[in-house]
Formats: structure tokens, C-alpha cells, sequence
């Protein structure tokens, strides 16, 4: 316990540190960048302000949000025993919760703030030079990148200490280990709770002032994108960075943070060797805990080198091609250092839940999760880049209307689910015949790892696409304009890829986190044989579409109020169009704030209230099935459906965005080239106005849904666990059913020397 007290422990926590320090670094050098002259500057400022205004309003709501189930936890951690189950909660688990809320508004803010501070300023680069636009704009993202890495680890590595120290623990596998991992989950809930709703009320946000601005800039006024005379103009830059930036922050912040904390439940409970009392890993048992927290602490700092690689020479060189050299040299320098991490930390031989498996195998499982990251990736750019055969058959398709424009962008998305969902399975099955569902976890864990990475590439989209619209409202030369829709084309599919490996992380995360939630609620597995378990699929099934439709139509009301309201400006405002009166940019503002806090709350309730709502609510309703198995089945259903969903419509809508997108350079359809404002053109603007909502809306909320669920479940799973007197009790009704049916069949034989009975739960296996 020496070693790790005084060691490897505090290592974790100093690399969170580490990595806050680097953001301010890079966050300084941006602040020192030429800002532009003063229309810009003015420009950027309504966004920033509008950006802060937001994240004030939102958090005004989500604090009363915080204390009310803070203090519902403060009061379910004091109790200690539930139908003679003895809980291993405290109260502090409120706390916990409380700073995993605080930490995941943090991680948004400081990516907002420094995209508002990087957009102008990539502005101003790209009116120089297309490499120095990418530099700005990749150093403002690699600001929220390492912020939010860096603030997972510091909060889970230093509460981690805390409660080793609050508790008492000396071993792994002791009550006191189980209940600092269960006071720690509250952290993990509180990350994953503001992550939903800065996700979703972003999301609605954005989407909402984006599609009343297209519908009626674009489409109706024949104006420009965000041209400085469209009313909802400022509103759609501020929507990138309240949704793409400190939405997509916290969604990440809470994903790393449920992937380690998955990891450590179940490596809490694997059995590490001892000779002579003395557990052969020198860290007293408590290696395969510390195990992900460490690789995705030292991931920090590959991350750091990979952003290095990131260079382009000129202006004809290949940005997405710069990035991805960034990102898979993080990933090589992970999976070679991780061989090294896990032969020094784990023991030969290891053991969880009936499976024996070594070290050699645990990191074969996190190469695995590597490849699966890196494959997502791939699969995703493909069904969302320009130029590719899935954006090119949406493009041939607009040439015959917006119908077929929809049909195509419709049809990429579902054909877009197939690989991905491959290499899922594939990841799962090979990463659990390695080491089991530790194997799983630690898999999501090394996909994980390079999250500062995958967030800096993430983040410098939408940074690109706010530069975009400060040059096009400040009226800059053409050439500006073109190297930052160079950078924008390219955040599209990196915002598509982010969102692949997201979602990719959330399925292997729940896996992990469902095989928490067995162990944690006393069973053995979730039979679907069983009526109320089937049932309990179907509606988990059933949650993500009706989650999709409550986000996708609070963008549409938000939206028709959008389009309301800019046409009363053009309509009452006289001299807009010529540039002689400034739009009120403040009114469209307030529609999307107002309407993104007002829709956000019934999706969030949802996610939140469903699995307490099963898993207390048919508590001893069926004799012959547990609550805990019921919810087991719900949470399969919603992690299989979420999944599906999330792919989908991230996917879509990226692919109908790049389409789009396509008609700035021109494009080829039957011979003949087509421009923005051909018919084309048009049909192809409102395929990526159905898909707004599709990419940043309701497909990115996906994987929060499926892990918070997850996590909500895991809380509540020692006030619902099935006791094992409960189950011996059952096991002697069947043993006895069982005998009373042999002897009425045949009397005279001696049941227990012509057959052995084994029950399994609920499950009867007899054997002639």
C-alpha cells in the first residue's frame, strides 16, 4: 500500500494537472493572435456575449437541477440496508455528484471560451494564409481538448484519493473498496446528468437559429450564408458554440469519465494473486482499478505529442489529412505505450467472474478498442466527406427535386449503420474473448485514451465554421472566405467522425457498465424468455425514437418561431437589404435561448427518471422476476436502439451537410455543373435543413442517453438487488416443484438417484 499511497497513485491526478497547465499555455498563445479590426471584433462579440448569456441561463436552471438530487442522493446514501442487503453508499456520494456536475459545466465553458476567442482569430489568420487559419483553429480546440481531459482525470484520480482516505481502504476487494467505487459513481452521474442537457438544450439551440436562418436567408431572401443582414445569423454562430463546442465538452467529459469509471467497477472486483500475503502486482490488488485511469491519464500526454503532426505546408495541402495523421499518431503512441503500462502494473494471472485471463490479454483487449476507435473513424469519414460515394450519390440525387435529395441522405444513413455496428460486434467479442468483460471495458478505456485528440480535431470544427461567418459578415475578400470553407468542409466530417467515436465509446461503455450493474444488483443474467424481461426490451427499444422525435420537434418549434421572426424583420425593419439598418439580433438570440431551456427538460426526464421508474416501480410486482432483471432488459433495449439511432442520424445528417456544401466549388450532375442557388443547390439546402437536427441534435444525444441510463441504473441497483436469501428461498420452491412433478409422473422411482437437479435462478436444467 506504501507503493501506491506515495506513488503511482498521486500520478494520475498530476497528469490531469499537467494537462490544464499545456490548455493555458495554448490558450494564452491564442488570446496573444491578431483579432481583426473592429467590425469583426464587434461581430465576435455578439457571438461570445450571446454564447455566455446562454450558458448562464442554462445554468441557472440545471443548479436547481443539482441541489434537488443532490440532496436525494445526500439521503439514499444514509441508508444502509435494504431487505437485509447491506448498502455500501455514503452520503458524500451528493458531493461527489455535485463536483461531476461542476466539472462537466466547467469543461463546456472553457471550450466555448476559447472557441469565441479562436473564431475571430482564425478570421483573421485565414487572411494570410490557409496554414496559419488551420494552426489557430486547431490550437483553439486543442484548448478544450486538454481541458476537458485534463479536468476527468484531476476530478476522478483526486476523489479517488479522498475517498480511499474518507473510507479506510486497505484492499482491493474489501466493503470499504466497494463502497468508495459506489460514492464515486456520483461524480460519473453528475458528468453524464449536464452533459444531457448541455447536449440536447445546445443542440436545440443551434438547430433552431441554423435552420430559421437558412430557411429564410437562403431559400427565401436568395442571401448569402450568414450574411450579416439574416437576423438569425448571430444566433446560428453562437448555436455552434453552445452545442458543438460546450455541449459536445461536457458529452465527452461525462464519456471518459463513465468509461474509466465502468473499468474500475469491475476491476474492483477481480482477484489479484498474493504470496505471502503480499499481492504479486506491489500494488496491494489494487492494480486493475488504477489500470484505465492511468492509460487515459498518460493518453494526455500522447495526445500533446500527437497534436504535433498536425501541419500542412500550403494552401493546396489536405487538411483532413493533417488532422488524421495527428490523430492516428496519438493512437499508435498509445497502443505501443500501453504494452508497457500494463506489463509493469498487472499480474501474470487474473481472474473475474469465472474467467482466467493475463496481462498479455488485458492489453491485446485495449489494442482492440484502439482498432475499433480508429475503424469508426474510417467508416464514418467515408459516409460523410465530400467527394466520396455516399455525399456524390445524395449530390446526383438532388438534380431531381428535394424529395429524392431526402430519399438519398435517408438511404446513406441507414446503409451507414452496417459496418460500423460490424466492427462494434467484432470489438465485443474479440476484446471479451480476451479478458472478459474487463476486457470490454478496458477496451472502451484505450478507445478513450485520446480523447484530448479526438475533442481538439471535434472542436476545431465549429471554430472554422464561426470564422466562416465572420468573414462572410465582414464582407472579406473572397480568398478568406475559401480557406475557411476549406476548414469547414473538413469540421463537418471531423464533427461526424467525433460523433462515430462517441457513440462507438457509449456502446462499449454500457456493456461494461450493464456488466456493473448485474454484479451490483445479485444477478447472473437478464432472460428474455421472461414476459416482463421481453417487455421491459421492447420499451427500452422504444425510448431512443421517442427521445429523437421530443428533440427533433422542439427544433422544429424553435425554428418556426425563428422563421417568424426574421421575416417580421425584413418585412417591418426598412433598409436591412441595403445595408442601411442593423437587424435585431438580440430578439432571435432570446427565441433560441428560451426555446432550448423550455424543450430540454422532458428529453432529460426521460433519461433520468425512466430506470428509477422501472426499477422501484415493479419491485416485487412478478414473483418469479426481479425489478433488477426488468431493467436489465430495458437497458439492453435502449443501448442496442441508441446506438442504431445515434449512427444514423449523425451520419445523415453529415453526409446531407457535405452535400450541400459541395454546390460552393460546383458539382457535376448529368454532364452539366451546378452552383449555389440552382435548383440543385436548393433541393440539396433543405436535405442538410432536415439533417440539422439529425447531426447535432438528437444523433449526438444518443450516447448520453445510453450511458446515463446506464449510470442511473447502477445507483439504484443496491436499493433494488435480488438478496441471496431471496434466491435460496426461490431455489427450494422449484427443487420442490420439481419433486412433486417427477413423483406424480412416476412414484416409484427415487428422484435423487436417477437424475440431478441443478436450478439456476429462475432457470430449471435437468439432467437424465
Amino acid at each position: 500500500m506504501e507503493f501506491l499511497q506515495n506513488n503511482l497513485i498521486y500520478m494520475i491526478p498530476v497528469l490531469g494537472l499537467i494537462s490544464l497547465l499545456v490548455m493555458a499555455i495554448k490558450s494564452a498563445w491564442v488570446n496573444k493572435q491578431d483579432a481583426g479590426d473592429a467590425k469583426m471584433q464587434e461581430l465576435a462579440g455578439y457571438i461570445a456575449d450571446g454564447a455566455m448569456a446562454f450558458l448562464k441561463a442554462e445554468w441557472r436552471v440545471l443548479s436547481i437541477f443539482v441541489v434537488f438530487t443532490a440532496a436525494l442522493l445526500a439521503y439514499s446514501g444514509s441508508i444502509h440496508e435494504v431487505n437485509g442487503i447491506v448498502l455500501h453508499s455514503s452520503w458524500i456520494i451528493a458531493v461527489a455528484f455535485v463536483i461531476g456536475a461542476v466539472f462537466s459545466a466547467t469543461a463546456g465553458y472553457i471550450g466555448m471560451k476559447a472557441a469565441t476567442k479562436a473564431n475571430v482569430r482564425t478570421t483573421q489568420a485565414a487572411r494570410t494564409s490557409l496554414k496559419q487559419a488551420l494552426k489557430v483553429s486547431f490550437t483553439g480546440g486543442t484548448v478544450m481538448g486538454l481541458g476537458v481531459a485534463g479536468l476527468a482525470i484531476l476530478g476522478l484520480g483526486g476523489l479517488f484519493i479522498v475517498f480511499l482516505q474518507i473510507f479506510n481502504v486497505v484492499a482491493a476487494n474489501s466493503t470499504e473498496m466497494k463502497t468508495a467505487i459506489e460514492v464515486l459513481t456520483g461524480f460519473s452521474l453528475g458528468a453524464e446528468s449536464i452533459a444531457l442537457f448541455a447536449r440536447v438544450g445546445g443542440g436545440i439551440y443551434t438547430k433552431a437559429a441554423d435552420v430559421g436562418a437558412d430557411l429564410v436567408g437562403k431559400v427565401e431572401a436568395g442571401i448569402p450564408e450568414d450574411d450579416v443582414r439574416n437576423p438569425a445569423t448571430i444566433a446560428d454562430n453562437v448555436g455552434d458554440n453552445v452545442g458543438d463546442v460546450a455541449g459536445m465538452g461536457a458529452d465527452l467529459f461525462g464519456s471518459y469519465v463513465a468509461t474509466i469509471l465502468a473499468t474500475m467497477v469491475l476491476g474492483q472486483e477481480i482477484i489479484v494473486e498474493k504470496i505471502n500475503g503480499i499481492a504479486v502486482d506491489n500494488l496491494n490488488g489494487f492494480s486493475p482499478v488504477l489500470l484505465p485511469m492511468v492509460i487515459c491519464g498518460l493518453g494526455i500526454i500522447f495526445s500533446i505529442i500527437g497534436t504535433w503532426f498536425v501541419r500542412i505546408k500550403g494552401e493546396d495541402s489536405n487538411v483532413q489529412t493533417a488532422l488524421n495523421l495527428g490523430n492516428w499518431g496519438s493512437i499508435v503512441i498509445t497502443a505501443i505505450a500501453s504494452y508497457f503500462i500494463v506489463m509493469a502494473m498487472l499480474p501474470t494471472h487474473l481472474h473475474l467472474r469465472g474467467i482466467d485471463f493475463t496481462s498479455l490479454d488485458v492489453y491485446c483487449a485495449i489494442i482492440v478498442g484502439l482498432v475499433v476507435g480508429t475503424l469508426m473513424s474510417i467508416i464514418t469519414e467515408y459516409y460523410t466527406a465530400m467527394g466520396k460515394g455516399p455525399v456524390n450519390s445524395i449530390i446526383q440525387q438532388s438534380g431531381t427535386g428535394h424529395a429524392t435529395n431526402i430519399i438519398g441522405g435517408l438511404s446513406v444513413g441507414m446503409k451507414s449503420t452496417v459496418a460500423p455496428i460490424l466492427v462494434l460486434a467484432g470489438g465485443i467479442i474479440f476484446s471479451y474473448a480476451f479478458a472478459g468483460l474487463y476486457g470490454v471495458a478496458i477496451a472502451a478505456a484505450g478507445m478513450m485514451a485520446t480523447t484530448a485528440m479526438q475533442l481538439a480535431i471535434d472542436a476545431f470544427g465549429p471554430i472554422a465554421d464561426n470564422a466562416g461567418g465572420i468573414a462572410e459578415m465582414s464582407q472579406l475578400p473572397p480568398e478568406v472566405r475559401e480557406r475557411t470553407d476549406n476548414l469547414d468542409a473538413v469540421g463537418n466530417t471531423t464533427a461526424a467522425t467525433g460523433k462515430g467515436f462517441a457513440i462507438a465509446s457509449a456502446a462499449l461503455t454500457s456493456l461494461a457498465l450493464f456488466a456493473a450493474f448485474v454484479g451490483v444488483a445479485g444477478i447472473s443474467a437478464i432472460d428474455i424468455y421472461k414476459a416482463p424481461v421481453l417487455a421491459g426490451l421492447f420499451v427500452g427499444a422504444m425510448i431512443p425514437f421517442i427521445f429523437s422525435a421530443l428533440c427533433i420537434a422542439a427544433v422544429g418549434k424553435a425554428a418556426m418561431d425563428m422563421v417568424q421572426e426574421v421575416r417580421r424583420q425584413f418585412r417591418e425593419i426598412p433598409g436591412i437589404m441595403e445595408y442601411k439598418a442593423k437587424p435585431e439580433y438580440e430578439k432571435c438570440v432570446a427565441i433560441s435561448t428560451k426555446a432550448s431551456l423550455r424543450e430540454m427538460m422532458l428529453p432529460g426526464a426521460i433519461a433520468l427518471l425512466v430506470p428509477i421508474i422501472v426499477g422501484f416501480g415493479f419491485k416485487g410486482v412478478f414473483p418469479s422476476v426481479s425489478s433488477a432483471e426488468i431493467l436489465g432488459g430495458l437497458l439492453a433495449g435502449v443501448t442496442v436502439s441508441g446506438v442504431l439511432m445515434g449512427i444514423f442520424q449523425s451520419n445523415a445528417g453529415g453526409a446531407w451537410d457535405n452535400a450541400k456544401k459541395s454546390f460552393e466549388k460546383g458539382v457535376e450532375i448529368n454532364g452539366e455543373m451546378h452552383y449555389k442557388k440552382s435548383e440543385p443547390h436548393k433541393a440539396s439546402v433543405t436535405g442538410d435543413t432536415v439533417g440539422d437536427p439529425f447531426k447535432d441534435t438528437s444523433g449526438p444525444s444518443m450516447n448520453i442517453l445510453i450511458k446515463l441510463m446506464s449510470i442511473v441504473s447502477l445507483v439504484i441497483a443496491p436499493y433494488i438487488a435480488v438478496s441471496s436469501s431471496a434466491e435460496t428461498s426461490k431455489t427450494k420452491t422449484y427443487t420442490k416443484k420439481i419433486e412433486v412433478i417427477a413423483q406424480a409422473v412416476n412414484p416409484t422411482k427415487i428422484i435423487s438417484n436417477t437424475k440431478t437437479i441443478q436450478v439456476v435462478k429462475d432457470s430449471v436444467i435437468t439432467k437424465l
